[in-house]
């Protein structure tokens, strides 16, 4: 069985202020293209459709197109909700999308039950477990001690219907420990939603989302095909992909990807402003493309960001990298702030104010308080 492993959509993200709703609806008719000429059975979407819970109208017309063309190839698609969706909104309307071979995820409520395929060596076993957190789950498995993310899972899924000889494909959104972030992801308190890796035990492929660089985790069995545009210009070295897998007999698996081109490229320049601007240098750019420069001039450049657009129209972020910035440390300073978890600058924040560090207990006290907020969120 011949399955396409996508996720992370973020229809209608905005970078920079910058609108990427071309560029999506770019890439999705590149994906349908790849589609009719791999000829899978089914469409793995796991999670994160739109950026925000409340997506734009245009965000929600775009994905309706979307699942209206998998639905007129006849491609069975399974679709779950992941942290940026409303599990309420995804679900609306599964009953009725059905009877095109759309399948939405249910709002949680304990069950999970599997849809059978059927192919020549047998059934696989299709599981849509949308994004959730131990709170979810804790009002599902009131006998269960949960404290974290990883007893959520393990109780979540040691509830999934299985028979023997079945195949078992899960559709998940979840971070599991040990997988390389990007920028554009949205980071927990101290890694508190980190996931064991262990809880996927016994799934013949798992199609994970939440994280934007493709990986597998240990193992092809256990991967994030990650997000099919560039969602930051960290993932600026990455290539972007469709996952294709096909199972064959119990314990036979095969992943591959197939590369996707983006409308338009995220870029990286860094020189002199003399340098970025030489002529020869930028007729051999592609002016379309969105930019981050980094300018290595000694002297602020008066009006540089206008003056640079002229040639980088789509120009989204300028910085400065010299002798006065490194000796300032603002540069390594903010990036080493942003790889900082929310308790390591609660702490840095009470001891500037108090000239003490934190006691042990008053840490742990804000640890739980962090978890608590958290875990809340909607």
């Amino acid at each position: 069985m011949k399955l396409a492993h996508l996720s992370d959509l973020h229809l209608g993200k905005r970078l920079n202020e910058m609108s990427l709703m071309e560029d999506q609806r770019h890439i999705l008719r590149q994906i349908l293209s790849v589609l009719d000429r791999e000829q899978p059975d089914a469409v793995l979407i796991a999670g994160d459709i739109y950026d925000k819970a409340i997506p734009s109208a245009e965000a929600v017309q775009l994905f309706d197109d979307f699942l209206c063309a998998l639905s007129e190839r006849g491609l069975e698609t399974f679709v779950i909700s992941g942290n940026h969706d409303s599990p309420e909104r995804i679900a609306f309307g599964r009953r009725v999308m059905l009877r095109g071979g759309i399948h939405l995820s249910p709002v949680y409520d304990g069950r999970v039950e599997p849809t059978l395929l059927q192919d020549e060596h047998g059934v696989v076993a299709v599981y849509m477990l949308p994004f959730v957190k131990p709170t979810h789950v804790r009002r599902c498995c009131p006998e269960e001690k949960i404290e974290s993310y990883t007893d959520a899972l393990r109780a979540a899924l040691s509830r999934l219907p299985a028979e023997p000889g079945w195949r078992r494909v899960l559709v998940a959104h979840q971070f599991v420990t040990g997988a390389e972030r990007s920028e554009s992801e949205e980071r927990s308190v101290g890694g508190l939603d980190n996931v064991d890796a262990s809880v996927f035990d016994g799934f013949d492929y798992v199609a994970l989302g939440h994280i934007h660089g493709p990986q597998n985790i240990g193992t092809q069995r256990l991967r994030y095909c990650g997000t099919p545009l560039k969602y930051s210009f960290s993932e600026c070295g990455q290539e972007k992909s469709v996952t294709i897998v096909e199972l064959g007999e119990p314990g036979e698996l095969s992943v591959r990807t197939v590369a996707l081109t983006p409308l338009r490229e995220l870029r990286q320049l860094r020189g002199s402003f003399a340098e970025l601007t030489d002529r020869g240098f930028v007729e051999r750019q592609n002016r379309g493309d969105l930019y981050a420069l980094t300018l290595t001039d000694e002297e602020d450049v008066p009006e540089a960001v206008a003056r640079l657009r002229q040639d980088y129209p789509n120009l989204l972020t300028l910085s400065y990298d010299n002798a006065r910035t490194r000796a300032s440390g603002s540069l390594r300073a903010a990036q080493e702030q942003e790889r900082k978890t929310p308790l390591e600058l609660l702490e840095e924040f009470f001891l500037a104010q108090n000239e003490r560090p934190m006691s042990e207990q008053q840490r742990e006290y804000s640890r739980r308080l962090m978890e608590e907020i958290w875990e809340d969120r909607t």
